[in-house]
Formats: structure tokens, sequence, C-alpha cells
């Protein structure tokens, strides 16, 4: 009993003749060449063409009948039934004017390969409608034939290009499961990626997390110590080196966070963080363009720079004016960060070192096909990041 799939149109994987072994297009070129050439030096031979006026009418209707065979494949493929069985109809016609004209054989590979695509390609019951009229066009044609070489002729014709359609269907299938296949291993190798990142993300979490907490809670008991003792330029030398040390503490769990958050996939919209990050050290935010899907790499070196930006401008520009500028642009993202330049003494921290600085937050840019340019601007500076998505 017939099912669906052999009833309706053929998948799309068999109508494209996707999968085909590269030897067997190939052999199908030469057989399809042979025929040709069969079927023109048959006309040729018939002696219908001798006057000069008919000379290339055998040439002529062999290409325009390979013309439209092309354009039904192509119309097939788009599961456009009238067009393809139009088609049909006009290369029944060609194969009429190749047999009147005495062109027998370019006639039959026509008619017949007109019939067998048609059943191979089309839905099984339209396909049978058009083969019938072209299959018994070209055996009626067939000298002698009676009633039964008739009806074998015809029956051959349709057998040969139903087993063309289960062939087509059955390399579809396989095409199919192939993909899934794959499709199954790469679910596998997501699932035990993300397993590892989740591993690893909990082995930060208990070591990294943890133990910067602890120094967090220790660094601020002995900030109000020290703010408790003796007023003096030691003290106060001490205050902000402590002061300093909390911050950095502070902001290496702030990047740990993000980073365990990015493991395991729970990164916040990029403008709401860098909103945040940007309220926390006083600067101005604005954030424009249409929100576009960005990659977890992308999205975490936009966060990365930002962090640093930020705080090269604390450090550098204490009391300046800063202005954090994020855009989504036509096929990528840009960042900007400015600073006024500095409005009071900097002090010791200006001289310290954290984060990757300018050489890190470059690498990164460039790894994902991106710039960054950072260079002084009036009395300030200006970090500017672009990244494709």
């Amino acid at each position: 009993m017939l099912n669906r799939n052999e009833i309706g149109w053929p998948g799309p994987e068999a109508l494209s003749r996707v999968g085909v072994p590269r030897s067997q297009v190939v052999l199908d070129v030469v057989l399809l060449g042979a025929l040709a050439t069969w079927a023109v030096s048959d006309a040729y031979a018939s002696g219908h063409f001798d006057d000069l006026l008919l000379v290339p009418l055998p040439v002529l209707l062999l290409a325009f009948g390979a013309f439209l065979l092309c354009v039904f494949q192509c119309t097939t493929q788009r599961q456009l039934l009238l067009r393809s069985v139009g088609l049909l109809v006009a290369l029944a016609a060609v194969g009429w004017v190749a047999l009147m004209t005495g062109a027998v054989v370019m006639a039959a590979v026509l008619l017949i390969a007109g019939a067998a695509m048609a059943v191979e390609r089309l839905p099984l019951w339209a396909g049978l409608l058009c083969a019938v009229p072209l299959a018994h066009f070209f055996a009626i044609q067939i000298p002698e034939a009676d009633t039964v070489g008739i009806a074998v002729a015809m029956a051959g014709i349709l057998l040969g290009g139903y087993a063309f359609r289960l062939d087509a269907q059955a390399r579809g299938a396989g095409f199919r499961l192939l993909a899934q296949e794959r499709a199954a291993h790469e679910a596998e190798a997501v699932s035990a990626a993300l397993a590892e990142r989740a591993r690893i993300a909990r082995e930060i979490h208990d070591v990294l997390a943890h133990s910067l907490s602890a120094q967090l809670v220790h660094l601020e008991a002995a900030r109000i110590r020290i703010e408790r003792g003796p007023e003096g330029p030691f003290r106060d030398e001490l205050l902000e080196r402590v002061t300093a040390a909390r911050g950095m503490a502070r902001s290496g769990l702030v990047e740990t966070r993000q980073a365990l958050s990015a493991l395991r996939g729970e990164l916040t919209p990029v403008e709401g963080f860098l909103r945040e990050i940007a309220a926390e050290e006083g600067a101005d935010s604005v954030v424009s363009g249409e929100r576009l899907p960005m990659p977890p790499e992308v999205s975490q070196a936009v966060r990365r720079v930002a962090q640093e930006a930020l705080t090269n401008a604390r450090k550098h520009a204490p009391g300046g004016r800063v202005r954090l500028l994020f855009s989504y642009e036509e096929r990528g993202v840009r960042l900007e960060v400015r600073d006024s330049g500095a409005t009071v003494h900097r002090g010791e921290l200006s001289k310290s070192g954290s984060g990757y600085g300018l050489l890190g937050m470059q690498e990164r840019a460039e790894l994902l096909g991106g710039t960054l340019e950072a260079r002084p601007e009036g009395a300030g500076f200006m970090v500017r990041l672009r990244v494709p998505v």
C-alpha cells in the first residue's frame, strides 16, 4: 500500500538530487551525451534534413527539448505543479514536431525522458496522468506494434520512472537520516560543553569567588579600624591603599561573577549591565539603536572593555566627567568611553594597575574581528570599540 509521501511530491532532497555520487553524475552526463549524439546523427542520416534551411532544425529541437527538461527540474523542485505540466505539454509538442520531420530517435528520447521524469518528480497521480499520454504517443510509433507491444512499452517506461522515483526517495531519506544524526551529535557535543562549563563555574565559585568575598570582609574590617585610628600622613596613606585594595577585590568579584554568568549562559542584556556599571562609577550612559542578537563572546568583550575603560577613567581622571556611549549599528556594535580629564589630585591610585589594560582590550577586539582605538582627546581620553555581530 502506497503511503502519503509516495503519492505526494517527493522530498526536497530527492528533487534536488542532493547526495548523488559524483561517479553517477559523470555516468549520467556521458549517457545523455551519447543519446543526444545518437538522436542528432539519426536525424541527419534519415535524409529529411538535407535542405539547407532544415539543417539546423535537429539541433534546435534537441536543444529546446533539453531546455524544457531542465526548466521542468527547477519547477518541480519548487513544487509548481501547473508550470511543470505546461512544460511537459510543450515537450510533447517538440516530440510531435520531431516525429513529423522524421527525427524518430530524437522524438523517442524526448518523449521517454519526459514520461519517466513526470513519474519520478511529480506527485504520483499527476505524474501518471502526464506520463501515460507521453508514453502512449511514443509506443504507437513503434513499427508493427500491436496492443500488447504498446502496453509493454508503456509499462516499461512508467515502471522505469517509478524506479527512479523510489531511488531518489531512498537517497533523500538517507540524507535526512544523516542530517538528523549530525544534529544529534552536535546536540550531544553542546550538552557536554555546557556540562563542562557548569563544572568549571562551580569550581570557580567554590574557590575564587569565596576567596574574594573573604578578602572583601577583611579589607573592610581593616579600613574601619584604620579610620578609627589616630590621624596622620601614615594613616591617610595606609587608608588609601586599603581602600584601593578593597576596590580591586570588589572589581575582581564582580568580574568573577560575570564570568560565572557567561559560563552558565545567564548573562543579562549588555545594555542593562553598561547602565549599571556606569551608574556605579558616576558616569553618564547613553544606549541607542535597535538591539541585535549578540554572541556571548562579543557581549563579554563589550563588558570587559567598558569595565577597564571606566576603571582607567576613575584612576587617571578623578573628578572629571565620564560618558559611556553604546550603540547598535547596521553590522555590529560600538562602545565609546570618554572622560574630560582629571580635576582633582590623582593620588597613589593612578599609579596602580588593575585589569588587563589597553593591550588586553585591543587583543580581545582583534580576536573578534573588531577594532579598538584609545587616544587622548582634548584634556581627557577616549576609548572606542567596534565589533561586528
